[in-house]
């Protein structure tokens, strides 16, 4: 019950983002986040236009600090699934994002307020040790570090959801 009370103590909320899934694989995935989350939970899901006969859905969450990586965890694995999951920073809990593609497996990153991937100095450091004086061996380090091999994969599917509908709140003349 304690740990279940310090988990409550600190809310948390972010994004699931199913890229794409086998329609067959869409209500294990609901079940799946919504075991993470304590709750059921129903996901609207669309078509994947880039990739026939696969779906795709954005699910926003609130929960607890640590919800994020426990949805990462409970999809992580899953043949055919490409997903991010986000959790916004929260009082005493850094921001996080997890990306999952079958080829790949999961990356994960800590993350600042503006949903930027934060590298650690250590990170830094053993990039610069790894490439020496190279300085292609250190983009190559560095672009490991920030996820880009994930983002490069992920990147046409995000784009794919570019069709719906953009609302303006504010235009400037």
């Amino acid at each position: 019950m304690a740990a279940s009370t310090a988990r409550q103590a600190h809310p948390a909320r972010g994004v699931l983002f199913v890229h794409s899934s086998p329609k067959a694989l869409c209500p294990h995935v609901e079940w799946a986040a919504g075991r993470a989350l304590g709750r059921a939970v129903n996901f609207s899901w669309a078509d994947q236009p880039v990739m026939k006969g696969a779906q795709r859905a954005e699910f926003y969450w609130e929960g607890s600090a640590g919800d994020g990586a426990a949805i990462a965890s409970a999809l992580r694995g899953w043949e055919h699934l490409r997903y991010e999951v986000t959790e916004d920073p929260s009082p005493g809990s850094d921001g996080s994002r997890w990306m999952h593609t079958p080829d790949l497996g999961v990356f994960f990153a800590q993350t600042d307020s503006a949903g930027n991937v934060v590298i650690s100095e250590d990170r830094i450091r053993s990039a610069m040790e790894n490439a020496g004086v190279n300085a292609i061996d250190l983009h190559r380090e560095l672009r490991l570090a920030l996820g880009q091999a994930w983002d490069d994969e992920l990147d046409v599917f995000r784009h794919a959801s570019d069709h719906t509908p953009v609302i303006w709140l504010h235009n400037v003349g």
